[in-house]
């Protein structure tokens, strides 16, 4: 876990960044807006070379510019986003190697590994003028034989999409779920999960294993910081779940879970 919807993922010798996002500050400029609580969970220097990154949409707390000039710089990474989000990548970085596509595209990284694009309950923006003009989703990654959904930003809903998924794709492997940036819930309900919901979406989807990310690094919303971490413990408690199998990292932890036994 780097922080907030940043992981970073090793499989099948491939290194995969999602949503990756170094900046002091989740904005358009540098000395205003959402700032960073906690440091990044890895130091940018030390990150291992990276092969691919998926990047779910353009908000500035998941699209950082000056982060994907520093990875494109260094390692050349193939980027995969939904459609749109291309456009405003190439306006910053010269010759980015991108593949952009629709929901439920397929789109291979490296070494048999593959990407699909699925979607969320979410919208887009970078202004004023530029809702909803490129698209948002989430992934669902298959390598080594296992498959590895990451939600990006999304509400739940009906659940629909997400036991549509589960109907397309068979049970997850491993879910990264939203469980942040909830309060108050007339107003984010619609795009983002709370805890509660994003147990939720790890039922419906028929995940042996789920991690809670969009939490605890920018505060963007009312909820105060660790609420969200507890009030999942709580909730898997309630519903039977052992605590083990839905995890909230914080920034610098490490799991392992394929080695889990169904």
């Amino acid at each position: 876990m780097v922080g907030h919807a940043t992981l970073l993922i090793q499989v099948d010798g491939l290194n995969i960044l999602i949503d990756p996002v170094w900046s002091d500050r989740a904005s358009p400029v540098s000395f205003a807006g959402p700032k960073r609580v906690s440091v990044p969970g890895i130091v940018f220097e030390d990150l291992p070379p990276i092969d691919a990154v998926l990047l779910s949409h353009n908000h500035y707390d998941h699209l950082d510019v000056a982060t994907l000039q520093d990875l494109c710089a260094r390692d050349d990474p193939l980027i995969v986003t939904p459609l749109g989000n291309d456009s405003i990548i190439r306006r910053h970085i010269r010759a980015p190697r991108i593949n952009a596509g629709d929901w439920f595209d397929r789109i291979e990284i490296a070494g048999g590994a593959e990407v699909h694009i699925v979607p969320a309950l979410h919208w887009s923006s970078r202004g004023l003028g530029d809702r909803r003009m490129a698209l948002w989703g989430g992934f669902m990654l298959k390598a080594a034989g296992k498959l590895v959904y990451f939600a990006g930003d999304t509400g739940y809903g009906t659940g629909a999409i997400f036991r549509d998924l589960r109907e397309r794709f068979g049970p997850t492997d491993l879910a990264l779920l939203p469980i942040g940036a909830y309060d108050p819930r007339w107003f984010m309900a619609a795009q983002h999960a709370d805890p509660e919901e994003a147990i939720q979406m790890m039922i419906d989807l028929g995940a042996r294993a789920a991690v809670g990310m969009h939490w605890g690094t920018f505060k963007l919303t009312d909820e105060p910081r660790e609420e969200p971490a507890q009030r999942l413990v709580a909730g898997l408690i309630a519903r039977g779940i052992p605590p083990e199998r839905f995890v909230a990292l914080h920034p610098g932890a490490v799991a392992d879970f394929f080695g889990l036994d169904r």
